[in-house]
């Protein structure tokens, strides 16, 4: 019979193999040079693909373009989300404005950057790095805000208070207090607002009008193209920044509670 610890072990091998699968997959996709059903693998494989990210391909500044723009609308969101939250939790209408930051997500993407498209070309924004970098926010920000908004708790206000009664000045109860209080939270929104603006598709093609070439946008390029070599690399690419963010966030993702 076999024992508890075991059958849990071997469990945990099952789920990290189902999960390293589909990334194992694509990586050995895009570097195969031909694969054919019904072979189990690739005839051969071949670093040619890959090294074109550094030759005349513009997959590499596609991959730096996602990375700018993921990174920027993750810090502006991430600390936005969480100074304008204290304001709307201790606000006397704070149940309405909660339920407003709900709005963006009522609608898909597309619709949602449909509605806003006329605005931004007014503004000249679309086509933009900043305006898809803006039309992102409108989605991550009220995220944060959302996510935020459980930490500011009387306990919280009370701490505060104290803070104050003992002399500490407005930064300095962000910088030794809050801050340090909500780092688990802030590490957390950051990754969540990252992964939002890194697989986001609809809202970034309508808003970018196709100039903005995103990863994501690749993506699916290569697939209409039925390039599925390609796209395999460019998959494996979209993949790689949210696996390294998860294995350094890995202790406060799964292991601290605030």
């Amino acid at each position: 019979m076999i024992s508890t610890g075991r059958a849990r072990t071997f469990w945990v091998k099952v789920l990290i193999i189902t999960l390293l699968f589909p990334v194992a997959y694509l990586l050995m996709l895009s570097l195969a040079t031909q694969w054919i059903f019904p072979s189990v693998l690739p005839a051969s494989l071949t670093l040619d693909r890959w090294s074109t990210l550094l030759g005349a391909s513009n997959l590499f500044g596609s991959l730096l373009l996602s990375l700018g723009i993921a990174l920027s609308v993750a810090t502006i969101s991430t600390f936005a989300g969480f100074f304008s939250s204290k304001h709307l939790a201790y606000h006397p209408q704070r149940s309405l404005w909660i339920r407003l930051s709900y709005f963006p997500f009522v609608l898909s993407p597309v619709i949602y950057a449909a509605v806003l498209y006329f605005y931004f070309i007014k503004l000249d924004l679309a086509g933009s790095f900043v305006g898809v970098i803006l039309g992102q926010l409108l989605i991550a920000y009220p995220y944060s805000v959302i996510l935020f908004s459980g930490f500011w708790s009387e306990r919280i206000q009370q701490i505060e208070k104290l803070t104050q009664t003992l002399g500490g000045s407005r930064w300095q109860i962000y910088r030794r207090v809050l801050l340090p209080m909500a780092q688990g939270l802030l590490l957390v929104c950051f990754f969540q607002t990252f992964l939002i603006s890194w697989f986001e598709y609809g809202l970034t093609t309508i808003i970018g009008v196709g100039k903005v070439q995103t990863l994501t946008l690749k993506v699916f390029q290569y697939i209409n193209e039925a390039n599925f070599y390609n796209a395999a690399l460019a998959s494996s690419l979209l993949v790689l920044p949210p696996i390294i963010l998860l294995f350094f966030n890995r202790k406060y993702l799964f292991r601290q509670r605030w």
